[in-house]
């Protein structure tokens, strides 16, 4: 086994991206190298730790037992490193080309992605925004792998070693196609769970908020389908006598986009709203400080839409 004081750290690197990437012509990309580089600076890792490290597999290469021990270890101490390094640079939008990966809802990628991207497009032109998908189930493990900077969307109460901000209260409001019987006439809860409803569901559940709160009257609605996409959702509306409910904001997006009508909800519908939460190391850091304001800004702008006079939340 090698003397840390006689390996070079920048093996470290190498090893790394391979362990990521699970490929060393992808590796040599994400590091700005050539394969042969790569390749070259694997054999003197592995002749250093006396390990095959990576074998040769069909489609990209396998880690050691060895190998498959330190990579959690190396991905740390170098995410770490990028992270404190961070923390004391300066940051300059209008000439930075920091790529910024963010882990948001469907719902919160609709509704604040156009005017974000708008904005960084003014002010930081260079900046690259990746977005991945986040719902409950995941966010925590996205934000602890380093994998996103910040996750949006509908989510619990994160441990203290997180902060979070809260952003855009709004009501429920209920989507329909034109021409549908509920589009005309006194909206009622009776009359609402007489039709089939759609759920936009991304992790297959098939209770939402709206379940909740018939519930607590007595009564139930009857699910037409559960989709795991927004975008199934305009067409599904509009060949169907189904209704959906959901945030307001984005109900009133996709009949202005669709030709949808949106109405209130009659039903009363427990607050939620999305969260912004990041971890507490990204507090200093100017780059992430300049997001996270810029996301609240933006948030800030995006037109509110209240449903019976209380603010209220995402979808169902």
């Amino acid at each position: 086994m090698a003397d840390l004081s006689t390996l070079d750290l920048n093996l470290l690197r190498v090893f790394d991206a391979v362990a990521r990437e699970r490929h060393v012509t992808r590796a040599a990309q994400r590091l700005n190298l050539s394969q042969p580089a790569v390749s070259n600076a694997l054999s003197r890792l592995r002749a250093a730790l006396n390990d095959e490290l990576f074998l040769r597999r069909p489609g990209g290469v396998e880690p050691t037992e060895l190998a498959l021990a330190l990579a959690g270890p190396v991905a740390e101490v170098l995410d770490r490193l990028r992270d404190t390094l961070a923390v004391h640079a300066p940051f300059d939008p209008a000439t930075s080309d920091r790529v910024f990966v963010t882990a948001l809802s469907e719902y919160a990628e609709a509704v604040l992605a156009p005017p974000l991207l708008e904005r960084m497009g003014q002010d930081a032109p260079g900046c690259l925004l990746a977005i991945r998908h986040a719902d409950r189930t995941n966010w925590q493990a996205l934000l602890e792998r380093g994998e996103a900077e910040l996750a949006i969307g509908v989510l619990p109460e994160p441990p203290a070693i997180y902060t979070r901000i809260r952003l855009l209260p709004e009501g429920f409001m209920t989507l329909m196609r034109r021409g549908h019987p509920l589009a005309t006439g006194v909206m009622t809860e009776d009359r609402l769970i007489t039709f089939p409803h759609l759920l936009h569901s991304p992790n297959g559940s098939r209770d939402g908020a709206l379940d909740v709160a018939l519930a607590t009257r007595g009564k139930k609605r009857r699910l037409g389908a559960v989709v795991a996409h927004l975008s199934a959702v305009p067409d599904i509306l509009a060949r169907t006598d189904m209704v959906m409910t959901l945030s307001g904001r984005l109900a009133h997006l996709l009949a202005e986009a669709h030709g949808l009508v949106v109405r209130e909800s009659p039903v009363e519908i427990r607050h939620t709203r999305l969260s912004m939460i990041f971890h507490r190391r990204l507090e200093s850091d100017a780059g992430h400080a300049w997001l996270r304001r810029l996301m609240l800004a933006v948030a800030r702008d995006v037109p509110a839409v209240e449903a019976g006079g209380a603010p209220k939340g995402e979808d169902d």
